[in-house]
């Protein structure tokens, strides 16, 4: 949920640090402090808001070949400088934190009875005074005697000012990635933090912890053995996680989907098939077994998730259950004969994801897979079989990319899955024609950008907002929704359209605008009932029509066309004109669309 950035060098680190925290504020933005060891002395600067007023805090002249950084998320203690990273243990030890400890509160008062001095609302300030008790001139045998007595999450990054040159990390629930240059090396909570510095990585495994320092670095397991870590070169570039010539991330990311789209399919399908070596070795032998399909999500990825489900029982028959996490986690579930366990993330470390698929191991499940868009994280490392979204860098909190890859690569579990189960060739054919020609059906939805920019103007002064949708595009109404809320603030609400006379008419007024998915499939008509319900009462309709749906032309409803003809890609086609409604509402209300206030774009502690 916070960003980390930590630099041991020949040289300054702070613009390393400043430029690493810009690329890492949509993890965390409500906060941002930076801490150096400079004539043996430590530095620190902490600003409320975002990294750029930190950055006007620095001084021209201040320097240090070694130092930590943090953009926060708050988690214990409001938004404020007191509460700002790096916290500091008598000005000797500094330490910045990803994660929550949750015997903080015992670790506190333990300290407080040992004369230690609390100056903010923090779990993270009890490290700093735990490492700073076990320290006797050796920083890496602190930081493991400490991190011994916390219980929760955790990525650190620490410095001793009475250790110049040597860098502390480790990592237990949160991520944290190692960046090795020439006599200089890195530590970030993501790749794309250390891209203008290095492009060679090591990923830190559960429990792991590093020792850097300027010409040298080596990592330890939990047992404080050492260890060797493949190194990884990454593709990303810098302009890869920069606006270009958009206004915001979100717009980027938005018009990038035919792309996104194209990357997730390439060497997957034919023209006329998909390859069914596609989720790695073993994936055929597991597949054969399944006869039930269990999904687990939070967010956006959860919607992914509901509507895979559809598309699994309509086409294959196989029963599916779709949970989010955070509830799946804590009860207990029967869990059918042969049932594959799936997860969805973008990340790949999003906290109750994460936990789900480790408690799948005392479950009879016959195997699992990760649908992810990052490849080195830990919920790829720890699936048996694994299908990447390749997304690329998503630096938008509202996800637009990262959720119709998710819904392409499900799609591609559907068929290949159906390939062992007799799916009809004809409807493979079908299928495979259709995400075929995706892409330019998604360029070709983006030309509504000013139709949709312009019927945006009707949201600025709402309120509320009420998405219907029926079938498989329900949880299509349900990301809607979550995608006007996120941004504008608007509270938005989705509904089944089937479900408006058990409540939700009682909400319907012409101050209230509801919007509508609607495909031309058979529940057509009774659509077309819901929205009369919705009319007779005052409401005002933003109809989404698909080619071929026909609409009374006298209507006062406001109908935007979406002309492309698709069958079972329609919830993704249907999804980009929702995108880019939510947008254009919020840039017209005037918030802050990449970062919205009290969200962060990687949900990292639970």
């Amino acid at each position: 949920m916070c960003g980390i950035v930590g630099a041991v060098a020949q040289r300054n680190v702070c613009s390393i640090l400043i430029e690493g925290l810009r690329r890492l504020e949509y993890r965390g933005y409500d906060s941002a402090g930076m801490a150096v060891i400079n004539e043996q002395k430590l530095v620190r600067y902490r600003s409320l808001g975002k990294v750029q007023q930190l950055a006007d805090k620095l001084p021209e002249n201040q320097c240090g070949s070694i130092g930590i950084a943090h953009t926060r998320w708050a988690t214990h203690g409001e938004p404020s400088e007191q509460n700002a990273h790096p916290h500091f243990s008598k000005n000797r030890i500094a330490v910045v934190h990803n994660g929550i400890i949750e015997n903080y509160k015992p670790l506190q008062q333990k300290l407080i009875d040992q004369g230690y001095e609390f100056s903010s609302q923090t779990d993270t300030e009890v490290i700093a005074h735990l490492v700073e008790s076990h320290y006797q001139g050796d920083l890496f045998e602190a930081v493991k005697k400490a991190v011994l007595e916390l219980e929760g999450a955790y990525a650190l990054a620490i410095i001793a000012v009475d250790e110049p040159d040597k860098l502390v990390a480790c990592r237990k629930g949160s991520p944290l990635v190692l960046g090795l240059g020439f006599e200089e090396n890195f530590i970030a909570s993501d790749v794309s933090a250390l891209i203008p510095v290095t492009s060679r990585f090591q990923y830190l495994e559960e429990g792991d912890f590093a020792v850097l320092q300027g010409k040298s670095f080596q990592v330890f397991d939990e047992h404080g053995d050492a260890k060797e870590l493949e190194i990884n070169v990454s593709e990303l570039s810098t302009d890869s996680v920069l606006k270009g010539n958009y206004r915001h991330f979100m717009k980027k990311e938005i018009h990038e989907q035919a792309k996104a789209i194209t990357d997730c399919l390439e060497g997957r399908i034919t023209r006329d098939d998909v390859l069914v070596s596609i989720f790695g070795p073993g994936s055929e032998e597991i597949f054969s077994k399944v006869e039930n399909i269990q999904i687990i999500a939070c967010g956006t990825s959860y919607h992914a998730g509901y509507v895979a489900k559809y598309w699994l029982e309509d086409l294959l028959g196989i029963p599916c259950q779709i949970e989010v996490a955070s509830e799946f986690r804590y009860r207990k579930a029967v869990v059918p004969k042969n049932t594959l366990f799936v997860t969805l993330s973008q990340s790949g470390e999003t906290a109750d994801t994460l936990a789900a698929l480790r408690d799948s191991v005392n479950h009879n499940y016959c195997g699992t897979l990760s649908i992810c868009n990052v490849p080195e994280s830990s919920l790829v490392r720890e699936s048996d079989l694994v299908l990447m979204t390749r997304a690329g860098p998503e630096i938008g909190v509202a996800s637009t990319k990262a959720f119709t890859t998710q819904l392409v690569a499900m799609l591609l579990l559907v068929l290949t899955l159906g390939k062992s189960k007799g799916l009809e060739s004809e409807i493979l054919q079908s299928i495979v024609n259709e995400l075929n020609d995706l892409p330019g059906n998604v360029e070709r939805l983006l030309d509504l950008d000013s139709r949709i920019e312009t019927i945006a103007e009707d949201f600025i002064d709402k309120s509320d907002a009420l998405f219907l949708g029926r079938g498989v595009h329900y949880p299509i109404a349900m990301e809607g929704a979550l995608k006007l809320k996120e941004i504008s603030y608007i509270h938005a609400e989705a509904y089944p359209a089937g479900e408006l006379k058990h409540g939700p008419l009682a909400l319907v007024d012409a101050d209230m605008p509801i919007v509508v998915v609607m495909p031309n499939d058979v529940l057509l008509e009774k659509l077309h009932s819901n929205m009369q319900e919705v009319k007779a009462r005052g409401g005002k309709l933003y109809v989404f029509a698909h080619e071929g749906v026909s609409l009374p032309e006298n209507s006062d409803d406001v109908v935007i066309p979406l002309t492309c003809s698709a069958n079972w890609t329609t919830p993704i086609l249907s999804t980009i004109p929702l995108q880019l409604l939510s947008y254009h509402v919020a840039v017209q209300r005037g918030t802050d669309v990449d970062q919205p206030r009290n969200l962060a774009k990687s949900v990292t502690v639970e």
